[in-house]
């Protein structure tokens, strides 16, 4: 009998603008980032936040997406509050930043920095 493996399914998908926004970070990194990682530290009204930064080294308990532009790390134990997300990079008139469309939040604050499960 033959296993057959099914594809692992994404913990993230990026939309191409996000993708394009991660190129362009790596383009301006610093010299010994290798990619940027996605957390969610305990801070704001509601208790996670999203976290974007560069890093010099990957932890083996990251997941690693790797995109055309530079590989996006996230982080380990953040990945059971990011399952089935998409990270998108928006721009208008007054702010710039990547947004989440995270369906394992329950809610979030009311300047929308910081969400909870």
């Amino acid at each position: 009998m033959t296993t057959t493996l099914r594809a692992r399914p994404a913990a993230l998908t990026l939309t191409p603008s996000a993708e394009a926004r991660i190129a362009s970070l790596m383009k301006d990194a610093p010299a010994d980032a290798i990619g940027v990682k996605l957390s969610t530290p305990r801070r704001g009204c509601s208790g996670l936040a999203y976290s974007v930064d560069y890093i010099s080294s990957a932890n083996p308990m990251d997941e690693k997406v790797a995109t055309p532009g530079g590989d996006l790390y996230i982080d380990g134990p953040s990945l059971l509050y990011l399952i089935g997300s998409r990270m998108d990079w928006v721009e208008d008139d007054f702010t710039a930043g990547f947004v989440f469309n995270n369906p394992n939040a329950k809610g979030s604050c009311g300047c929308g920095e910081s969400f909870t499960v």
